[in-house]
């Protein structure tokens, strides 16, 4: 198998860092009961179900009070008013508290694989564009042939009001570059609600491409939820809750996120993070990104370990 993988420690809980609903369960002192209470209307309102108990991969219901490893995708999707839209990235961690660990892998979104539900051979956001969140992890969970418990879906649209709601953020940019209108020198750069935008859907001119772009996703989420930890202001909160209502979903719980603080916090301090590798190729004059097959079951084995089920041979894809 073929990957970078880097390890860092963690101070912030990231098993939702693509979303801002970290933003949720922060806040102390003389706005406790206000923000536990919008905290928990805002993820009553965010609530989707999916229609299932459990994953088709798992034998038995999650127990978090018995330590058991999860996994949550974390969904992007380039939603607009009377779109659907794509999963414009796709992130899956598994956390085990038992391990205190944390991995994170990012699936490229020209993958080329089979869309479940459909019987077709597609690039792996598209699956989200046919049939929105039940096929997208229907999906994922065939080409990695393992359960995924729980979803984060956010609008990237969002990323804008995200940044202006906390009063703009500042990222260490490592590459120099001019998208729409807006120029990233390297280094520290200040940005607001438009600049976010522009900064984090920049990708041809990267030479990482997706990956790239992905990492520059993930400086925003992290730099608004370690400025968002900080607002001391009521104001501030409203503007971050209605954020949230209006662009993210998961079927997570207000109690299970309680839940998984409680139990798997200490597996953030240890993250490692890879990114899946193949190549680029056109078939039928549409480019995917191919990844070997040998890639792929390494990577299941590795997740499966991590999630302690028993590793077989991966579904073919």
């Amino acid at each position: 198998m073929r990957e970078t993988k880097k390890k860092t420690k963690k101070k912030k809980f990231l098993l939702i860092a693509l979303s801002i609903i970290g933003l949720l369960i922060l806040g102390t002192g003389g706005y406790a009961f206000y923000l536990y209470k919008s905290a928990a209307d805002t993820v009553a309102s965010i609530h989707e179900d999916l229609d299932r108990e459990k994953s088709e991969k798992r034998t038995e219901v999650v127990e978090f009070k018995e330590k058991d490893p999860i996994s949550i995708l974390l969904m992007g999707v380039d939603e607009r008013k009377g779109d659907r839209g794509r999963s414009d990235s796709l992130i899956l961690m598994t956390v085990n508290p038992n391990t205190n660990s944390t991995q994170m892998v990012s699936i490229p979104r020209d993958t080329r694989t089979e869309i479940v539900g459909k019987g077709t051979q597609d690039k792996i956001n598209h699956a989200y564009a046919f049939g929105g969140t039940e096929m997208a992890i229907n999906t994922v969970e065939h080409f990695l042939d393992i359960p995924v418990d729980y979803f984060v879906k956010i609008n990237m649209e969002s990323f804008k009001d995200t940044v202006d709601a906390v009063g703009g953020v500042e990222v260490n940019n490592t590459l120099d570059f001019t998208y729409e209108g807006y120029h990233f020198q390297k280094g520290m750069v200040s940005l607001d609600g438009e600049k976010a935008l522009a900064y984090t859907r920049m990708r041809y001119e990267d030479p990482r491409g997706d990956f790239g772009r992905q990492d520059r996703q993930r400086q925003v989420i992290e730099a608004v939820i370690k400025k968002g930890a900080n607002i001391s202001t009521i104001t501030k909160f409203g503007d971050m809750f209605g954020v949230v209502r209006d662009n993210v979903t998961t079927n997570l719980t207000f109690d299970e996120m309680w839940e998984i603080q409680a139990n798997y916090k200490a597996a953030s301090q240890n993250l490692e993070q890879f990114q899946v590798k193949g190549t680029g190729d056109k078939i039928d004059g549409i480019y995917y990104y191919i990844v070997p097959e040998e890639e792929r079951l390494a990577l299941s084995n590795q997740l499966k370990e991590h999630l302690e089920i028993t590793t077989n041979t991966a579904s073919a894809n």
